[in-house]
């Protein structure tokens, strides 16, 4: 059996595993990382990107489709297009395995050792992977878990057959007539809505009253509204109960408890995700665990020493820019160097068609916090540079203490929102107040002018409405 010895081990080559490999790599750490599939983890390989190629692909054939159908405001016209899938799956791979060699060669630049093969607890310092070349045993002073989650699986609608999950749709090569998603979060009313701009009869079933409950009813409004003109049907309050006995389709329970059978191609789960910890052997180490994920603290430290956890293995919120951040902090800290943990600034970005983005508090939540308030908003409707996007569905909203005007929350809903995370994440990273946004000069014709405008709303004194 192969023995190796490194400073650090990270096992999980994902987001936040592979940045924590670099920049401890950077640092002189002399480091390994293990990964079971492909580099890159979910997010690049079956998640993050691959999604946003393919709702690249729904948005440009939507236009093209509009132009055919003479729906568009401004005099273009075309063709009917058609749309190879298979063709735009290929493209979306040929991203993905881009990005797979860049993560491969900032590694090697790091000098970071990196093993292919499924990794298990001996103990608290020792670690056996199973390689295709046999066993490997390695022994590191510190150790980082960034296994990362994958979607969780209902036991009356198991994968499989036309039962698929957020990584089968990615891989779909023939467009499904009908759609139906269990599940109306993020990711299913991301992909639910770019299979309907593609062509699809798409329905959505959600549990919950109400679409993406981790936002505002004014947030998702628009989104609300959006769907209704694709021709999406959205049933809230409305339960999956398995396959039609056929097969061919989905049935449910509605919101007033009639049981009902959607025709379905294609069944797409998305009712969450769970961290990837079954076969880690993490029975042989003593963590404390919040139900399925694992605890730490706020340098995501575990309970045993030496041990951290990082990215979704350790729960909400699971994004792959929380664990990045976190793998390049924990790396420092590795290294020597004083570094905390500080959540306030995260961005949660929902790429629906308008979008949405949230960072800090929302109204309700610094109402919950004691905080009296000073609120802004500002509507892309008179936003000069949304209008010649022909995207004016939507706004821009500050949140800020009333005494202080610190700012603690801001958010956005509308076409391409998502580019306006950077600024609102260093706002509330740098204790930006009201009169901060409202004096730094946004430039003219964009989008972010709508922050200036919303700070000034709160402030008193908005200009452009």
């Amino acid at each position: 059996m192969t023995e190796i010895t490194c400073k650090l081990l990270v096992i999980g080559a994902g987001p936040g595993g592979y940045v924590c490999a670099i920049r401890a790599g950077q640092l002189g750490v002399d480091t390994v990382i293990v990964e079971s599939t492909k580099l890159g983890g979910s997010c690049l390989n079956v998640g993050c990107i691959p999604s946003k190629a393919m709702i690249h692909v729904a948005e440009e054939f939507e236009k093209a489709a509009d132009a055919a159908a003479g729906k568009t405001p401004f005099g273009l016209t075309a063709a009917e297009p058609k749309l190879d899938l298979k063709q735009a799956v290929a493209w979306k791979d040929g991203i993905v395995q881009r990005l797979n060699n860049g993560v491969a060669a900032l590694l090697r630049k790091a000098k970071v050792k990196i093993v292919h093969g499924k990794a298990r607890f001996r103990d608290g310092k020792t670690v056996v992977v199973e390689t295709e070349t046999g066993p490997k045993t390695i022994q590191a002073e510190a150790i980082v878990i960034a296994t990362g989650s994958v979607p969780v699986e209902l036991p009356f609608l198991p994968f499989g057959g036309n039962v698929i999950s957020s990584t089968g749709a990615l891989a779909l090569t023939e467009m499904p007539k009908r759609f139906v998603v269990v599940g109306g979060g993020y990711i299913g009313l991301e992909l639910g809505t770019a299979f309907a701009r593609m062509g699809s009869k798409v329905t959505v079933v959600e549990a919950q009253d109400k679409i993406l409950p981790l936002y505002d009813a004014e947030l998702t409004g628009p989104v609300a509204k959006r769907l209704t003109g694709l021709g999406v049907e959205v049933l809230t309050g409305a339960k999956a109960l398995g396959p039609t006995a056929k097969g061919d389709g989905l049935r449910i329970e509605t919101a007033d408890g009639t049981e009902r059978s959607l025709p379905a191609d294609k069944i797409l789960v998305t009712v969450g995700r769970k961290p990837v910890t079954g076969d880690l052997g993490l029975e042989n180490l003593v963590l404390d665990m919040d139900g399925r994920f694992i605890r730490i603290g706020e340098r995501c430290e575990t309970a045993m020493r030496g041990i951290y956890a990082i990215g979704d293995v350790t729960g909400e919120p699971m994004l792959a820019h929380r664990a990045m951040a976190q793998g390049e902090m924990v790396a420092e800290i590795i290294a020597g160097l004083p570094r905390a943990w500080d959540k306030r600034g995260i961005a949660a970005i929902c790429f629906t068609d308008p979008e949405i983005v949230s960072v800090g508090l929302s109204p309700e939540e610094a109402k919950r916090a004691g905080h009296e308030l000073k609120i802004g908003q500002f509507p892309f409707a008179a936003n000069g540079r949304a209008m010649t996007r022909h995207g004016e569905a939507g706004f821009v909203r500050v949140v800020a203490q009333g005494g202080s005007e610190l700012v603690l929350g801001i958010q956005a809903v509308g076409q391409g929102v998502s580019e306006l995370s950077a600024a609102f994440g260093l706002a509330i990273e740098m204790g930006a107040t009201l009169q901060d946004i409202a004096g730094t000069i946004h430039a003219h014709p964009t989008l972010g002018e709508a922050f200036p405008e919303a700070a000034m709303k709160a402030l008193g004194h908005a200009l452009h409405i």
